[in-house]
Formats: structure tokens, C-alpha cells, sequence
């Protein structure tokens, strides 16, 4: 099986996984003791087949990198805080049968995606795969397109977080003192603090990211206890045709319930995203071809019944919907909360929980935005990629890389000073730059399924003679909710309520082909370049 230390590529798909160390001569002698440590041999056979040095230390085990997507995905917490645009187009049912399709929809991309992790487990994720899977003469540009794409979409999510967290402080300052008067730049302010913590904590607490992975997951399954009890046992219950069948428009003005529901999905579509997280995190993972895959599909599941379970309580709670639209704390949960409890201490208390655990979905976001931004740095995809892809050699994290995503989320947050649709654009933008990456990476292994020059790679984990299905069904979804991300949030259009993500999707995509014609068409050849057996001009 092994020889010279390596190992063949037959040998991929064995079962077993020895650890290097055990075999003399089979590691870089130039590695550190901190990144040998947890390097198996399909690990090193896998990076090896790619091209890739391993700089970043394998820390994160099976039960760690569960727990790791969980959080990143976090989806009751994200459902309960970024639910205003599916409430306002269609109310109560819009958002319940939103999220239902966009579970199932989501599964068959889910499920593509593992598949292709576990061929190519890389951080690069979508723009690596697109390099491998893509038509030769389109590799280059496409790859380039997946990763621009990856890396804008990684970025808004995590600005998307980090003002998250921001306002819901200032949300409960609002909740504290009826003398409050929010003012958007007081918000913006709170977000670059939690911007800057989160930063810092991924910089200086990297080692123990696992550990704190695990004490994030833990809080966000037994978190989920006190918020639903006390709804369901305070509350008032609204009636179950206004919460399955009620559609009702508050506000957006389209010309139909159908229309309009369509429009308020991209709430649902965003909560069920965040599976690709882990891929990023692949050279971090033990035995990352398997425990990748396998973590993408372990924590969309886990995470379906506390999605449907906080939904429905949170549906049957509210007393009133357009009430908690026009709370003043800017947030319809803490409107529900604060109704349930009946005084202010124990909705402050319910909401401090919130903001927690949304605080530790951001640290994990950053982790896996920095690392996507890394790796398309490491292969010359960025302006300044030397500095951007430079691994510090203490630390073992891509430092500078944390830094840029810190100063990405800040720069995003000033849309808050001038305009109210700060939330809304980087919603949408993380949404459609994610299902782009999502349709471009499918499509290229559906190309290649179909071709057979060459064949896939192989891999650890496999969806077999599913795979055509799955992924047709998954391109299916993946069009639907990027059509639909771009649409803007009422009929009659304005500055306050226009879909500023379609004029930032189209301006930072300008960006990229500038930067591609003039920069990385002569820098820039893809990963596939370095890959075992495609060396091509």
C-alpha cells in the first residue's frame, strides 16, 4: 500500500487512515511538530494530488468539525433575528413554507457539495472544484468568477453577523430605556467593536478553536430550551390557519400572494446556507476527506428540528404581526419576547441569550470566511495575494486574511449611517454570490459527469449512481434562489426599499473582470495547474 511513504491513489478510498507519523519519511521534513500533529496520511495524499503545501495546523476532529458547521449555519438564532423580510412579504405561513422548501432544496446542494469535498478537500472549496471539474477552456475565467464569488459571498455573511450582533445591542438598549432614540451611526459603531473582538479572538485564540467550537455547539442546542419553553408556556398562541395559511402582505406591495411570497423566501434561503463553512476549514480537519463531507450532512440535519421547532413557537407566539415589525428595537423577536415575559428583565434576559450565541456564529464565520480568502490568495486570485495568502509561522492562521475580513465587515456596516437597507443588501448579496458559486461549481461536475475526460477524482465519500440526479436537482434549486435574491423587497421601488445586492453583485463583479484582464489573466491559472496529472498551460 505504501511506498516511500506515500500512498497510491487507489489506495484513496481505503477506510483506514493511519496517521503519518507512524511512517518514517512520509512527511516534509520542513513542517513544524504543531502542523504534523494530526496529518493522516489520506490527508497528506490528498494535499499532495492537489498541489498543496500543508501551513495551517490540523486541529479539528470529527465531533469538533460538527460542531464547527452547526454554529456557522446557527440557524434558529439566524431565523429568529433575520426573519423581517419573509414576515413582510407574506407574514407567518410565507416564512414557514419558505423555510420548508428551502430545506429540501438545499439538501441536494448540501449533498453535492460533500461529494465534491471529499474529492478535493481544500480550502479554496468551490473555485478549487470549479479548476478541477470545469471544461479546460473555460477553467480559468470560471474558477476565477467562483472564487471572486466565494470570497464576497464569505465576506457579507460575516458582516451580515457582526451586525447582527451590533444592533441587537442596541436593540436592547432600546428595550431598557423608552427614551432611546437609535441613531444608525451609534449601530454602525457597535459593529465595528464586535467586528474587532471577534477579529481578535480568532487571531489570538485560533489554537483553541476547537475547544470553544465545542462549547459553542453545546450552548446552541441547550440555549434553544429556555427561549422555547418560555414562549410556549407565556405567550399568547395565534390560531393555526394564521400560521399555515394566512398570508397576509405588510408592507411590500406586490401585486399578488404568490409574487409576494416569493420575494420574502431569501430570508429562508439565507438561514439554511453555511454547509460550504467546513470545506473552507478542510486543511484544518483531520482525515479531512472524510470528516468534511460527512460534517456537511451531519449538521444540516441536526439542524432541521430546532429550525422547525424554534419557527413554529416563535409563529404561534406572536401576538401581533405588524406590532412586532414596527418595534422600535428594530428586531420583531425581541417585540415577541418582551409581549411573552410581560416585563423588561426577562426579555433582556431571553435576548442577552441571542446575542451570545450569534456572537460565537460570527467567530466561526470569520474562521472560515479568512480561510476562503487565504486560499484564493495562495493561488494569485486577490490584488495583494503575497500579504493575503502569507500563513503566520507562530500562530499557524492566516493572519492578515482575518484582518481584511474584520475591515470588509466594517466597511459594509457604513451602508447603516446612510440608508436603513444596510441588513437587506448584505442578506441578499451573501445569498446570490453563494448560490452563484453553488450553480457554477454543480454545473462544472454535471459537465464532467457527462464528458468523462478524465474522469472525477476519486473520492472517500460518494453519492454513487445518485449523483447526476442530485446535482440536477440541486442546480434546479440553486437557479430558482438566486433568480429571486435579486428581487427587491416592494413593488413600488425606492431608495429606502430598492435591492442594493444586485447593484453590489454587478459593481464588485466589475471589480473582479477589471482585475482579471488587466492583473490575473497573466498571474492567475487556476488551481488545477498544480493538481497530479492536469499540469497544463
Amino acid at each position: 500500500m505504501l511506498s516511500s511513504g506515500q500512498l497510491e491513489l487507489k489506495d484513496i478510498g481505503s477506510a483506514r487512515s493511519p496517521r503519518v507519523e507512524e511512517r518514517n519519511g512520509s512527511l516534509d521534513p520542513d513542517l513544524s511538530d504543531d502542523v504534523k500533529a494530526g496529518f493522516t496520511v489520506n490527508d497528506q495524499r490528498d494535499m499532495q494530488r492537489m498541489g498543496k503545501k500543508q501551513e495551517l495546523r490540523r486541529n479539528f476532529r470529527m465531533a469538533s468539525t460538527i460542531g464547527f458547521t452547526t454554529c456557522v449555519m446557527g440557524t434558529w438564532e439566524i431565523l429568529l433575528t433575520s426573519n423581517t423580510p419573509g414576515l413582510t412579504a407574506g407574514g407567518r405561513p410565507a416564512l414557514f413554507w419558505s423555510l420548508v422548501w428551502a430545506y429540501c432544496g438545499q439538501f441536494f446542494i448540501v449533498l453535492s457539495m460533500a461529494e465534491m469535498s471529499s474529492m478535493a478537500p481544500t480550502a479554496g472549496g468551490q473555485y478549487h472544484w470549479v479548476s478541477e471539474f470545469a471544461p479546460r477552456a473555460y477553467q480559468k475565467f470560471l474558477s476565477y468568477a467562483s472564487g471572486w464569488l466565494s470570497t464576497i459571498s464569505w465576506q457579507s455573511i460575516v458582516a451580515l453577523d457582526a451586525y447582527l450582533a451590533g444592533t441587537i445591542v442596541q436593540g436592547l438598549i432600546s428595550l431598557n430605556d423608552d427614551g432611546y432614540s437609535p441613531a444608525r451611526w451609534q449601530g454602525t459603531l457597535l459593529v465595528f467593536a464586535a467586528a474587532i473582538g471577534m477579529s481578535l479572538f480568532n487571531i489570538f485564540g485560533a489554537k483553541h478553536l476547537p475547544l470553544a467550537e465545542g462549547i459553542f455547539v453545546t450552548c446552541h442546542f441547550f440555549a434553544f430550551i429556555p427561549v422555547i419553553v418560555t414562549l410556549l408556556v407565556l405567550a399568547p398562541k395565534a390560531k393555526a390557519e394564521d400560521v399555515f395559511t394566512g398570508f397576509t402582505d405588510y408592507g411590500s406591495g406586490w401585486p399578488s400572494v404568490s409574487w409576494t411570497v416569493m420575494v420574502g423566501q431569501v430570508s429562508c434561503m439565507f438561514v439554511v446556507l453555511g454547509s460550504d463553512s467546513v470545506a473552507h476549514m478542510s486543511e484544518e480537519i483531520e482525515n479531512a476527506s472524510v470528516i468534511v463531507p460527512k460534517s456537511m450532512i451531519w449538521a444540516f440535519l441536526l439542524n432541521i428540528p430546532f429550525a422547525f421547532g424554534l419557527l413554529l413557537t416563535y409563529l404561534f407566539c406572536m401576538p401581533d404581526v405588524q406590532s412586532a415589525l414596527d418595534s422600535p428595537t428594530g428586531f420583531p423577536f425581541i417585540h415577541v419576547f418582551r409581549e411573552a415575559v410581560n416585563n423588561t428583565a426577562g426579555a433582556t434576559i431571553l435576548v442577552v441569550i441571542v446575542l451570545i450565541l450569534i456572537v460565537m456564529i460570527t467567530i466561526s464565520s470569520l474562521a472560515s470566511a479568512s480561510r476562503q480568502t487565504f486560499a484564493f490568495a495562495r493561488d494569485n486570485g486577490l490584488p495583494f495575494s503575497n500579504w493575503l495568502g502569507e500563513v503566520n509561522p507562530r500562530l499557524h492562521i492566516p493572519v492578515n486574511s482575518i484582518i481584511v475580513t474584520c475591515l470588509f465587515s466594517m466597511a459594509m456596516s457604513l451602508i447603516n449611517i446612510g440608508s436603513t437597507v444596510a441588513f437587506n443588501a448584505m442578506l441578499s448579496l451573501s445569498t446570490t454570490a453563494l448560490m452563484a458559486t453553488y450553480l457554477i461549481s454543480i454545473g462544472c461536475i454535471i459537465a464532467r459527469r457527462i464528458s468523462c475526460n478524465p474522469p472525477l477524482p476519486p473520492s472517500r465519500w460518494t453519492l454513487g449512481r445518485f449523483g447526476m440526479p442530485v446535482n440536477i436537482l440541486a442546480m434546479v434549486y440553486a437557479s430558482w434562489s438566486f433568480f429571486w435574491s435579486f428581487w427587491p423587497n416592494a413593488y413600488d421601488v425606492n431608495a429606502e426599499n430598492f435591492n442594493w445586492a444586485s447593484v453590489l453583485f454587478v459593481g464588485l463583479m466589475g471589480i473582479s473582470t477589471i482585475v482579471y484582464w488587466t492583473y490575473a489573466r497573466k498571474h492567475y491559472d487556476g488551481p488545477v495547474v498544480k493538481v497530479e496529472g492536469r499540469k497544463f498551460q
